[in-house]
């Protein structure tokens, strides 16, 4: 017992962290999002990635590489690159806490996602939760009854993309080591964010380099701590966790740019993780080990 608790306490505390990277990398972005084209950041961060993971690649060796699921590697590639690049441009937009809080609807997504791509068919009661947060996210796209907002939506479109994400990234774990998923997901996303970065290149001023790598290595490292909090802890420890990334990152908005939420986005919020956690508990695994 003492064991299987101190396991969740570190999943939980990996979790946190996980949180605490992610809140900071954000607010980087969006601060050197002012210094360079947000397409030059998606393009630095990807190679800083790459740059860290080959060590790992070359203790494996080069035959480590192969693969029989090279198109699922592609899928989940494209759509977490297609993420960050609408949550960047969100990020720079609209207020901190309504772009990752719309972020963070992404497994909310994820039942409609199966429902489409294999015909999956949720039991009608774990379809209440995720029509709570769906509300939520409704309150969210129209802060204080205005008109719909193109950048909150496009912020929504992260959390469809992250949806793909999880999906593909679920289905790669059963045959793909992680490290193995991980080096083509930032190689193929590096690659398609030259073709943008050369045509949105601007001038970088030499400050803005070690915010630039700084957001490469957040990310990664935000990866890295998610992936080994799971390896501690389920879904139903994690997932209310991380939802505390819209506290931190919410309160970073209000430091350094004097974002105040909406009273709808608060609305939004609680109705968006109530929904997430609802979803979670209902769909935890029956055993509790």
């Amino acid at each position: 017992m003492l064991v299987h608790s101190s396991r969740v306490l570190k999943g939980a505390l990996l979790a946190l962290a996980t949180s605490i990277v992610f809140s900071l990398a954000t607010a980087a972005t969006k601060y050197t999002a002012a210094l360079v084209s947000i397409e030059q950041i998606i393009l630095a961060q990807y190679l800083v990635c790459v740059v860290i993971t080959i060590p790992f690649i070359q203790k494996s060796g080069a035959g480590f590489l192969k693969t029989n699921t090279a198109g699922l590697h592609l899928i989940r590639a494209l759509s977490g690159w297609l993420c960050f690049y609408t949550y960047y441009l969100a990020v720079d937009k609209i207020p901190l806490v309504d772009a990752i809080l719309l972020r963070n609807t992404g497994p909310l997504c994820v039942p409609l996602l199966l429902f489409f791509w294999k015909g999956f068919r949720m039991p009608l009661l774990r379809w209440f939760p995720v029509c709570i947060g769906f509300l939520g996210i409704a309150l969210v796209l129209r802060p204080e009854g205005s008109s719909l907002s193109y950048w909150h939506l496009v912020a929504l479109g992260s959390a469809v993309t992250l949806a793909g994400s999880i999906v593909t990234t679920r289905a790669l774990t059963l045959t793909e080591p992680t490290t193995r998923i991980l080096f083509y997901y930032f190689s193929i996303s590096a690659l398609c964010s030259i073709p943008l970065a050369i045509t949105n290149w601007q001038s970088i001023p030499l400050f803005a380099l070690p915010f630039m790598a700084g957001i490469g290595l957040s990310i990664w490292l935000t990866m890295w701590l998610y992936t080994l909090a799971y390896s501690y802890a389920k879904a139903t420890v994690i997932s209310p966790i991380s939802y505390s990334g819209v506290l931190f990152t919410g309160t970073l908005g209000w430091i350094f740019w004097d974002q105040i939420p909406a009273r709808s986005a608060i609305a939004g919020a609680v109705l968006i993780i109530l929904g997430g956690l609802g979803s979670v508990y209902l769909g935890r695994e029956k055993t509790l080990s």
